[in-house]
């Protein structure tokens, strides 16, 4: 059993690392319960749409291969003239639905985004194939157009960027963070000493890595508080209207709070870039979908936000590491860097003119590229074809949608509706219904779930005779439950993030009773002590 010494330890690792060691005490809870792990964001469905019609591409590859080269095992090459027309012969659009929602895509390529399907075609099927080197590195030519229709229409509420905007996928949300960091540190962006805001709670690697020696900037908290349903007020956003401040990094709808910024949270950072004008905004907005009409920071302040997307928890893709990063073709980072010193230049002319011969013309998003392979392989960089054809048809099984209503997105907002719904009810706990939350996570606060059932002494007596994790070490080793703590996100003592993606529908009304069993077991002790 964890004692109070343990706890401490626990206390000091990130909320990922705590969470992995729940797991291991709930697998072997003392009351022998069914081992149930909210704590991670993986989503436990996935669109099986874009995966098939994966399937069948690849199929029609190999076919494809075998018309050049034909030797046992050993098949060829693809060809690029009349391969869109093979493709429409191989496929059976009257008797397979997969092959119907391919030549649907066919159409929507061809008469909305007016690409030439002989391209797209052998574009895909190389791209399945993973015959070759991805060409050009930062993003396949068709597969940049369709995601870039693809973030307009999910997160930008309406604001035409698709065509000002620049794209690079990456292996996953992750990869996207890590790159942006490292450009940002290696062309003079932030240095150390530097400050840059936080909207927190937040992801822990935006609170973990800026304080890394290889970094060391200055963290300030815009907070966004429980008792204003996570939501970032006017006040906090004006912190951003300090010439100091270099950069604001924000999850969107944020993670844990799962709340999307409203409208006046988005004017109100508008008039803070207007003060602020070179203020460099990073927004990761993998949520997005699970909001009605979300709108993105980057369709608000285009020219100073670099926006990170994920397909990851939409498409129930985690494994597959599928990201992105956008970035309009007028930004504030390429002007900064325009505005460094000749003696900068002349350094960062060493760094990249291995691979270009104009340094000065390198745009920002090409040079986060380069460095994602350290410079010296900058030839054969940007993500894995396999990877960015199926970050296309999972773009694609929107798009086809067009005007109409996208059942699947619908299924998937139900989906942690529904379970959100189940936990607050087991739990008797105040839910939030604004059309901005996206209810992908729950944070429930101990103290405050203690003071509703038992009062206000009992919540004291909590917080001054238990370590703060105290509760969620318990809940997993005597009940079974892993859920993950607030803390490591920058909220508050006693605040739990309950994941409603990852676990059946009916498990959610079993965690909320287990809550409240380990609650009384500690209120029952609270009232022998008394």
């Amino acid at each position: 059993m964890i004692n109070k010494t343990d706890e401490k330890k626990i206390e000091k690792l990130g909320a990922f690392e705590i969470s992995e060691k729940m797991v291991e005490l709930a697998k072997e809870n003392t009351k022998g319960n069914p081992y149930l792990n909210a704590g991670r964001g993986n989503p436990n469905w996935i669109n099986k749409k874009a995966r098939l019609a994966f399937s069948r591409l690849l199929e029609f590859g190999i076919e494809e291969s075998e018309r050049t080269i034909s030797d046992g095992d050993l098949v060829g090459y693809t060809e690029l003239d009349g391969i869109s027309n093979r493709f429409i012969s191989f496929l059976d659009p009257n008797n397979n639905e997969t092959d119907d929602f391919l030549m649907t895509c066919l159409d929507y390529l061809k008469n909305d985004l007016s690409l030439n399907l002989d391209e797209v075609v052998k574009e895909f099927v190389d791209g399945v194939l993973g015959n070759l080197y991805p060409s050009p590195n930062r993003v396949l030519n068709n597969t940049e157009v369709i995601l870039n229709h693809y973030l307009q229409s999910v997160l930008y509420n309406g604001v035409d960027l698709a065509n000002d905007t620049t794209l690079f996928p990456t292996e996953g949300g992750s990869a996207a963070i890590v790159y942006t960091f490292q450009s940002l540190r290696e062309n003079k962006l932030i240095r150390p000493g530097d400050k840059i805001a936080i909207n927190t709670p937040i992801f822990t690697p935006y609170l973990q890595i800026p304080v890394l020696n290889d970094y060391e900037l200055v963290e300030v908290d815009l907070s966004s508080k429980e008792e204003n349903n996570w939501e970032i007020d006017a006040d906090t956003i004006q912190k951003l209207n300090d010439p100091e401040l270099k950069a604001f990094f924000l999850v969107n709808p944020s993670n844990p709070g799962s709340k999307a910024l409203n409208d006046t949270s988005l004017a109100e950072i508008k008039k803070a870039v207007e003060n602020n004008p070179d203020l460099m905004i990073i927004t990761d907005d993998v949520y997005g979908t699970f909001v009605e009409d979300f709108q993105t920071v980057y369709s608000v302040c285009p020219f100073n936000t670099l926006l990170v997307y994920s397909y990851s928890k939409l498409f129930g893709a985690t494994g597959w590491r599928l990201g992105v990063i956008a970035l309009n073709k007028e930004n504030v980072f390429d002007k900064l860097i325009a505005n460094l010193s000749d003696e900068e230049h002349e350094e960062l002319n060493k760094r990249y003119n291995l691979v270009v011969m104009d340094t000065q013309e390198m745009s920002f998003i090409n040079r986060m590229v380069a460095d994602s392979r350290s410079i010296g392989l900058y030839h054969i960089a940007g993500l894995s074809t396999p990877s960015q054809i199926m970050e296309a048809l999972f773009s694609l099984t929107h798009l086809v949608v067009k005007n109409e209503e996208d059942s699947y997105i619908e299924a998937s907002k139900k989906l942690v509706n529904e379970r959100y719904e189940n936990l607050h009810a087991a739990l008797n706990y105040q839910k939030d219904e604004s059309e901005k939350n996206a209810k992908y996570y729950s944070m429930i606060n101990i103290y405050h779930l203690a003071e509703e059932r038992y009062g206000i002494d009992f919540k004291n007596y909590l917080m001054e005779h238990y370590e703060q994790i105290d509760f969620l070490v318990n809940l997993a080793q005597k009940n079974g439950i892993v859920l993950m703590d607030g803390v490591g996100f920058g909220a508050n003592p006693g605040d739990l993030r309950v994941s409603e993606a990852n676990l059946p529908t009916k498990d959610y009304q079993q965690i909320g009773l287990q809550m409240l069993e380990l609650l009384n077991d500690y209120y029952q002790t609270f009232k022998k002590n008394q």
